[in-house]
């Protein structure tokens, strides 16, 4: 059996944050965190935490040093059609150098009417688009640095529907936020629009971004988008680019999709995106200098939602009863693990589209890929000023099994259980969103961690990478 020992570190203790966590349900029962209505999302380099209640449709934003303190609670002026808060996850908009301040980072929140909401670290609304009219399941944000697939192209943010997933490439993201939290910083922007929180998403512009249907063989309960691919062999060899995409749901435990990118879209949206901005809020000032005594015009509607791009259905897998649940992908995005609904975890080749492993008796366990140094007696001969290179570290996987109590972590892709750490009820896995490295000067390596997030004690640990 896996040895068990004291394998996590405090890396945090937000008791002095209690005030503003309690904002998203903090403190009213034990085991708060278990509530699937809480949604915690943890910032690059564990350097501040967000926990968003979906009933409530709050978002608290949380920095971690100094204990936790100074927090900042985020209610969004959402209209009727607008929705609620269903999903967070963080942005990361600059290099490792400059993610120490408020302009290094975002955090995104997607509602259940389908829009996007991005926000400053100080709770500044950035940027408002409607993305489709339907519920956000999830946000997922990932760096593609060490993307094992050929020309693994930039970082994106994914967003994802019942049966739908759309893109946004970083370049595009960081392009927009970045010069907003410019006008920000200068009280232009915020000053123009203080009293108008939920302005609607032509006083900000449009971020590009492909959209793709995705329901071909069942309506996703979630997806992610795993890299790039080659075009059909058929298919006339063009510039074009082609994204493999997962999906887990009801009908087919786990999908396989061909995603075409629609270039021209991606042109004309970045064109436009640029330009409508600027010439609504000049058209906007002059209206209200030439016409005060007017009354406001009346509010414009939805946007109609963007045209799917192509969709090529792969494979997929049914097994009724069996219904896949949640998904994660490893760093360079070959590996997936899927949980379902009768206890299963799968690990899934992306790249091949074949099972390489299958785990039993874990029902509602979540997963997350986590790079741990095996080595003990290697690790404990180097020199303290020697620093670590991607090769001493091994992949693995933790799996975090709530029914058990117990957190475990498996050797991939075949090789045994290394640990199991025991773990409070009422207690989360997390990761960030991003590590940063590769855009940092540092020659050291920055491994894929995974923390533990005890909602009752407050109390933030990172698990041990050093395990004999």
């Amino acid at each position: 059996m896996a040895p068990r020992g004291h394998h996590l570190a405090e890396v945090a203790l937000l008791a002095s944050a209690s005030a503003d966590l309690a904002a998203a349900g903090a403190g009213e029962r034990e085991g708060w965190l278990d509530d699937p209505a809480v949604l915690p999302s943890l910032g690059p380099r564990a350097r501040a935490l967000a926990v968003a209640s979906a009933a409530r449709s709050v978002l608290v934003i949380v920095p971690l040093a100094g204990g936790g303190g100074g927090g900042v609670t985020v209610k969004p002026a959402l209209g009727p059609d607008e929705g609620r808060i269903s999903a967070v996850e963080w942005v990361p908009l600059a290099g490792e150098d400059d993610a120490e301040g408020d302009e290094g980072v975002a955090v995104a929140v997607g509602t259940d009417a389908g829009w996007l909401l991005f926000y400053s670290l100080a709770g500044d609304l950035l940027h408002k688009q409607s993305i489709y009219p339907a519920k956000i399941l999830k946000l997922n944000f990932r760096e593609r640095k060490e993307n094992a697939w050929e020309d693994s192209g930039s970082d994106e943010l994914s967003a994802v529907f019942p049966g739908v997933i759309a893109r946004f490439d970083g370049a595009d993201l960081q392009s927009i936020l970045k010069k907003t939290f410019q006008d920000v910083k200068s009280r232009l922007w915020k000053d123009k629009f203080e009293e108008q929180d939920a302005e609607d998403e032509e006083t900000f512009g449009r971020i590009p971004f492909q959209i793709w249907n995705v329901s071909k063989f069942s309506s996703c309960a979630e997806a992610a988008i795993v890299g790039l691919m080659p075009p059909p062999l058929l298919e006339f060899q063009s510039s074009q680019r082609h994204y493999c995409a997962i999906t887990v749901g009801e009908d087919a435990v786990v999908s396989a999709y061909r995603l075409s990118e629609d270039r021209s879209r991606s042109i004309v949206g970045a064109i436009l995106s640029r330009g409508v901005a600027a010439t609504f809020s000049t058209i906007s000032s002059l209206s209200k200098i030439l016409w005060r005594s007017e009354p406001s015009p009346p509010k414009k509607s939805r946007p109609k939602p963007q045209s799917f791009a192509k969709t090529s259905p792969l494979t997929c897998l049914k097994d009724s009863p069996r219904k896949g649940e949640r998904l994660t992908l490893s760093p360079s995005g070959t590996l997936a693990a899927i949980t379902d609904s009768l206890g299963r975890i799968l690990l899934l080749d992306t790249h091949a589209l074949v099972a390489v492993r299958l785990w039993k008796g874990y029902r509602d366990a979540s997963c997350l890929f986590v790079e741990m140094l095996l080595n003990k007696d290697k690790a404990s001969s180097r020199s303290m000023h020697i620093e670590y290179t991607k090769s001493d570290y091994c992949l693995c996987l933790a799996i975090h099994a709530p029914r058990k109590g117990i957190i475990e972590v498996w050797k991939m892709r075949t090789g045994s259980r290394v640990l199991t750490i025991p773990c409070p009820k009422g207690s989360r896995i997390l990761q960030p969103s991003a590590r940063l490295s590769t855009l940092s000067l540092s020659s050291s390596y920055s491994p894929l961690e995974v923390y533990l997030f005890n909602g009752d004690s407050g109390q933030l640990s990172v698990l041990n990478r050093h395990v004999g």
